[in-house]
């Protein structure tokens, strides 16, 4: 199992996308690319965000088992 240490952002109203490496800090402190995903979304979602605007976010990624011979690890 591998990672990039990058992410992408994806803009579907500007039509825009960029990479950028990921918060390394974060990436230590949260178990797996779900527990990350979990903490940008936190961070920088506004929880009163109308759920289909612009402003909302989609964020895919996957766990720390994805990849491995676990069972179940690519739910």
């Amino acid at each position: 199992m591998s990672w990039a240490g990058k992410l992408l952002r994806v803009n579907l109203t500007a039509g825009t996308c960029a990479s950028e490496p990921i918060n390394m800090q974060w990436a230590k402190e949260y178990l797996g690319s779900r527990g990350l995903a979990s903490k940008y979304l936190v961070e920088e979602l506004d929880p009163k965000v109308d759920p289909l605007s612009a402003e909302n976010k989609m964020i895919w990624a996957t766990g720390p088992l994805t990849g491995t011979m676990a069972s179940t690890g690519g739910r």
